[in-house]
Formats: structure tokens, C-alpha cells, sequence
């Protein structure tokens, strides 16, 4: 089980600090190989509860805080509802509804350079929706990406903003796991072996950042983004 914890939170947080998102679709197949889903979503959580708050200090500056403030309270009752459905039952139907959502974004996407407009008047239900999968699964990232990428052309404003979305995710849902028991004390013990990878892939993904131009890394962002939605539709 370790090695397969380690090698998924290495490769997950490594990809998480290039583009922002998408740590837990990239970690979440070897996890799943080892653990049952509650588990795995409380390892996921125990490491974005350290890195947010790395990531969210180094980009504050770029942060889009106005859009953070709108999808706040939304995404509070999201993850609640998500959380509350995780310890109860595990409805794989809306993961696979998730991914097809997400790949027809893509192809829009691909096909148009414009920006679907609605999207912008729908920050509440995108809120909504990114709190619940990421209570349920820990794949809210590519809705919340969808939203922020219609709200601003900047990649890092995006990424930042990104790492600000996901910090607050982290902050409503580890009170929320502990109290459902999905969080327990012998996760965080396990998560001291793994701590060591962890950092290594903060830092590589870091140095691999710094190499990417605006364009290179908006293309990666929708390739993960379009790779994800086949994961989860995919997945079991």
C-alpha cells in the first residue's frame, strides 16, 4: 500500500504544482489500487492541507480574489452535500456524468476560440458542483478550472487562482472529514513516510513550471483537463 500511496501522491501533487489542478485525478488511480475511495480522499486531503497554503502565499499576489468570493459559499454547501453522500454511498453514475461534461468542454474548447459566456452567469452552480465532487471524489478541480478559465486569459491569474480554489476547498473539508471519521489519526501517521516524495515533487514541479511559457502550459491544462474526463469516465 505504501508504495502505491507514495508513487500517487508524488506523481498527483508533482502535476498539482505545475498546472494547479488536477492532483487527485492523477493520483486517485493508484491510490484506488490500494484503498477503498473514503480513504483515499482523506489521503488527498491530509497533502493539499499542506501544499495549499505553500502555493496560495507564493501566487497571493495573482490570486483573482473577487471570483474566490463568489464561489466561497457556493462550494461550502457543495462539499458538505459531496462529503455527506462520500460516507454513505458511492454513486459512480455522477463520475461518469462528470467526465463527459468535462470532454465536451474540451472539444468545445478546441473548436471555438470563444468563451461560453454562460458560464460566467452560472458561478453559483459551478461553486456548487466543484464542492460536491470535490467532497465526493476529490475531483472538483476541472469545474472550478472551467469557471476561472472564462473569467480570466492569463495563465498565471489562472493557476494562482486555481491554488486559491482549491486552498479554500482544503480549508472547509478537513473539519468536515474528521467529523464523518473518513480522516483518522493512522492516515496521518502513514502520511509521515510518504511526506519526503511529497516535497520532492513540490520542488521538481516547480523547476518544471519555470521552463513552461503561458502557451505550453494552457495546452497542458487543457490536455489534463480532457485526459481527467476520460479517467473518470473510465474508472470503476
Amino acid at each position: 500500500m505504501m508504495i502505491l500511496l507514495s508513487l500517487g501522491i508524488f506523481t498527483g501533487f508533482f502535476v498539482q504544482t505545475i498546472t494547479g489542478f488536477a492532483g487527485a485525478l492523477i493520483a486517485l488511480p493508484f491510490l484506488l489500487f490500494a484503498m477503498p475511495l473514503p480513504d483515499a480522499v482523506g489521503y488527498l486531503s491530509i497533502f493539499y492541507m499542506i501544499s495549499t497554503p505553500i502555493h496560495v502565499y507564493k501566487e497571493w499576489h495573482n490570486i483573482n480574489l473577487d471570483l474566490l468570493k463568489k464561489l466561497a459559499v457556493s462550494s461550502f454547501f457543495g462539499l458538505l452535500v459531496g462529503i455527506v453522500v462520500l460516507a454513505y454511498g458511492q454513486p459512480i453514475i455522477l463520475k461518469k456524468a462528470l467526465g463527459i461534461f468535462i470532454i465536451l468542454f474540451v472539444l468545445n474548447s478546441l473548436r471555438s476560440a470563444k468563451e461560453i459566456k454562460l458560464f460566467s452567469k452560472m458561478k453559483f452552480l459551478f461553486g456548487f458542483l466543484g464542492g460536491f465532487f470535490s467532497g465526493l471524489f476529490s475531483t472538483g478541480g476541472p469545474l472550478y478550472l472551467i469557471i476561472v478559465k472564462n473569467e480570466t486569459s492569463d495563465v498565471k491569474i489562472m493557476r494562482a487562482t486555481m491554488f486559491g480554489v482549491l486552498g479554500l476547498i482544503t480549508l472547509f473539508r478537513i473539519p468536515v472529514l474528521a467529523f464523518e471519521g473518513i480522516l483518522t489519526w493512522q492516515q496521518l501517521y502513514n502520511s509521515l513516510y510518504v511526506l519526503p516524495f511529497f516535497i520532492l515533487a513540490l520542488v521538481l514541479g516547480k523547476k518544471v513550471y519555470l521552463f513552461l511559457n503561458d502557451t505550453m502550459l494552457k495546452k497542458i491544462m487543457l490536455s489534463l483537463l480532457f485526459v481527467s474526463g476520460f479517467v473518470l469516465l473510465l474508472k470503476k
